[in-house]
């Protein structure tokens, strides 16, 4: 063999040998409640890592649990994920509740750093607990792992409670992991440390970081989609998965405090756009905001109910500003709109209700404008005509509408109908010449 063939040949083995030592591993974040921001993430950090033919794809959890639609669609992505899923509640101090729980149990790998704990499974619509009757003496007092979970009240809680079992059984049954107890979880809210997750067999590893665990998993047998893979990740290069500029932004406008905002800025704003016609800037801004508003309301858990009531809020408050009823359309708008605020979000996560003092401020404010619109037409309705001239003699406006072909000008607080020898357009300043009865006679100018 000549000297330039084994110089090749010596070139080709160390290529091969670099491009097998060479193990991926991809590391996301699941920080905070689960909703539609994280499940975007995830899904679409799965798919990536599929296609960059990741090794191992490492979930690491803090998570007090979230939705229950963004959830699943989690467990849809990890379980037809090619690439193995190993979820790893870290670091010490972190949890793995609820929603966090089902995530663990459907993952390939189910792992724990030291100080962490899983557990309180129970839907959170049925986990709220009532009041007591009585303090219970220290023997009768439930315990976390009581095997006497309360019963659900009615026949809708204990349907979501049986939904909930069948599907953590299903997923325990996937793995190996201990039904049991997952039963107990979602039915008693259970919770084990990490300790004890690993005696019962509800989790595989105790880590005390991603290098520790990834020397554990080394050599470890999984099945990924329905394909059995030994872990090789030996000097794995491991690649920390960021939040794109697509994903921060989801993450802001789906808090539901910032989807109320940008509701309320858009609905004011078009009422601003139709009251002075031609501004464009309240109806550029309000409608952009509308339509995010709307976007992230697709994605989160609203009650229709609590949107109607809004939006019949809004219109008695502006209904009052045009056809005044001294404060009554006024006041049952904002009645309506703080009811309509408060049972907007059609859930009782605590990461997913609009702070009360957000949906006070819009209330006040709106009240403030509703006052200020009423003692302006007051103040219009005490002006009376003197000796047949009309106080508004001389005054510039003008035209901010036309109905049914007539002219109509903003004056004092009020929308009159105005008589031109010109022909008029929305736009158009006028002067006032006389008034004869609810109609002004202008000039155009």
């Amino acid at each position: 063999m000549s000297k330039l063939s084994k110089i090749f040949c010596l070139i080709l083995l160390l290529a091969l040998n670099s491009g097998a030592a060479a193990s991926s591993v991809w590391l996301l974040d699941l920080r905070g409640a689960v909703g539609p921001a994280s499940a975007d993430y995830l899904i679409r950090g799965i798919k990536q890592a599929e296609q960059a033919k990741a090794d191992l794809l490492i979930l690491r959890i803090d998570t007090p649990g979230g939705l229950d639609s963004a959830m699943r669609d989690i467990i849809k992505s990890i379980i037809a994920s090619p690439v193995p899923v190993a979820s790893y509640v870290a670091p010490s101090g972190s949890r793995a509740a609820s929603a966090g729980t089902y995530i663990l149990y459907a993952s390939h790998i189910a792992a724990m750093a030291p100080a962490t704990n899983l557990g309180a499974a129970t839907p959170v619509q049925i986990a709220s607990p009532s009041l007591p009757s009585a303090p219970k003496p220290d023997a009768e007092k439930a315990k976390p792992d009581s095997d006497n979970p309360a019963k659900p009240a009615n026949a809708m809680e204990q349907k979501l409670i049986n939904d909930a079992v069948a599907y953590i059984e299903g997923l325990a049954d996937l793995h190996g992991r201990n039904k049991a107890w997952a039963v107990k979880a979602v039915r008693a809210g259970a919770s084990l440390a990490a300790e004890a997750a690993l005696e019962q067999q509800v989790i595989d590893i105790i880590a005390s970081d991603v290098d520790d665990l990834l020397r554990q998993l080394q050599g470890r047998q999984v099945t990924a989609a329905g394909r059995s893979l030994t872990l090789a990740l030996g000097d794995a290069a491991v690649h920390h998965h960021q939040p794109d500029w697509r994903n921060k932004f989801l993450i802001v406008i789906t808090d539901p405090n910032i989807a109320y905002i940008l509701m309320m800025v858009g609905i004011y704003g078009l009422i601003l756009e139709a009251y002075n016609p031609g501004t464009l800037f309240p109806g550029i801004i309000g409608g952009v905001c509308l339509l995010l508003a709307l976007y992230a309301f697709q994605v989160l858990p609203i009650s229709y109910a609590g949107l109607a009531l809004i939006a019949l809020g809004v219109m008695l408050m502006v209904a009052e500003a045009f056809a005044p009823s001294f404060g009554i359309l006024g006041l049952g708008g904002v009645t309506a709109f703080i009811i309509g605020s408060i049972i907007l979000m059609d859930t009782t996560i605590p990461a997913y209700q609009i702070a009360l003092p957000v949906i006070l401020s819009f209330a006040t404010a709106s009240a403030a404008v509703l006052v200020f619109v009423l003692g302006m037409i007051v103040r219009a309705r005490k002006q009376q005509l003197v000796s047949g001239i009309s106080p508004m003699q001389g005054l510039t406006t003008q035209v901010v509408a036309m109905h049914k072909g007539k002219a109509m000008v903003q004056l004092q607080g009020e929308q009159w109908q105005v008589s031109c020898q010109s022909e008029l357009q929305p736009g158009d300043r006028v002067r006032v010449i006389k008034a004869e009865g609810v109609i002004l006679q202008v000039d155009k100018l």
